[in-house]
């Protein structure tokens, strides 16, 4: 049923995102051909971080296309981290387009070239429009997916450069101070810079399997260990596969005297209700079978950090 619902989402990620590439494709070949023709840096700096727009936008669609993939005996999560991939990916691409508008603002502050900002105003107030409507469109779906909420704030920091852009080109207009330009292009490499710094570090937590913000495996153990009939636990991780995906594995010591199955049903039940997890693997044990695993195999449950140590009632 969860992965019915996470399907469900990614079609309707789909749409939305397929409206968004519409949208932004047009706006950018308008503000590609307006930078050159009005000599603006701002305007195509802004195309610039359309065109990262566009590309974030296609690589998020594909990306949701490709996690519905099924899964095989090759990968038996499926593609399900393409989505956390081409997040990471779109982040990178715009630190470089951010480094790109920094070196070529430091080369117009010393000699800053005229710029024609009448029709850089006017497709500069476009492009803020376009901006506007694909980012009403992602809006409702950014906290569903990683993924989706990186092409999200693509577009919300084009959106926020446009405005800049325009500033620019209102200055320019009534006072012709053209280093107003470069200016605000650097206000606009920083607007890229913040947002890929944050997309970066999620993107970075997922993939090295750190628990899921707003979820405390301390609390998750001590919920576990309420549970009648268990005594023990160890060897827990809670892990993020991708946006909306969370999976659980430990180790359960329980008292052998107590009805197995409803343990693991109540337990199963806890983590679905509370903490949001149906994707759980628990392997039940006696202590008497850990104690054994540990002589025989070298399993350490004191080993690692305190996260993943031994909890015991």
């Amino acid at each position: 049923m969860a992965m019915t619902a996470l399907n469900e989402s990614r079609a309707r990620s789909r749409r939305v995102l397929t409206l968004a590439v519409a949208i932004t494709g047009t706006i950018l070949l308008a503000e590609l051909v307006g930078g050159i023709l009005t000599n603006s840096l701002a305007l195509m700096s802004d195309a610039g971080h359309m065109a990262s727009d566009l590309g974030a936008l296609g690589l998020s669609l594909g990306a949701l296309w490709l996690a519905t993939r099924p899964a095989s005996q090759r990968r038996t999560y499926g593609f399900h981290r393409a989505e956390v991939l081409a997040a990471l990916i779109n982040s990178l691409i715009l630190m470089g387009i951010a480094g790109y508008v920094f070196w070529e603002a430091s080369r117009r502050f010393g000699d800053p070239p005229d710029v024609h900002s009448g029709p850089l105003l006017a497709i500069a107030t476009i492009g803020l429009a376009a901006n506007v409507a694909s980012a009403a469109l992602l809006y409702r779906k950014r906290s569903d997916s990683l993924n989706v909420r990186s092409a999200y704030l693509h577009v919300l920091g084009d959106g926020l450069s446009s405005v800049g852009v325009m500033a620019a080109g209102l200055i320019m207009l009534v006072t012709g101070a053209f280093i107003v330009d470069p200016i605000i292009s650097v206000f606009i490499g920083v607007l890229i810079l913040a947002g890929s710094f944050r997309i970066t570090w999620e993107t970075t937590q997922v993939l090295l399997e750190a628990a899921p913000p707003g979820l405390s495996i301390g609390d998750i153990q001590r919920a576990m260990l309420e549970t009648e009939g268990v005594t023990g636990i160890h060897d827990l991780h809670v892990w993020t596969v991708t946006s909306g995906f969370v999976s659980l594995s430990g180790h359960v010591e329980t008292d052998q005297g107590r009805d197995q199955h409803d343990i693991l049903v109540n337990m199963r039940r806890l983590l679905a209700q509370r903490f949001g997890i149906e994707h759980a693997t628990i392997q039940m044990e006696s202590t008497a079978l850990h104690e054994e695993l540990e002589a025989c195999c070298g399993v350490d449950s004191e080993e690692g950090t305190s996260e993943h140590a031994a909890f015991h009632t």
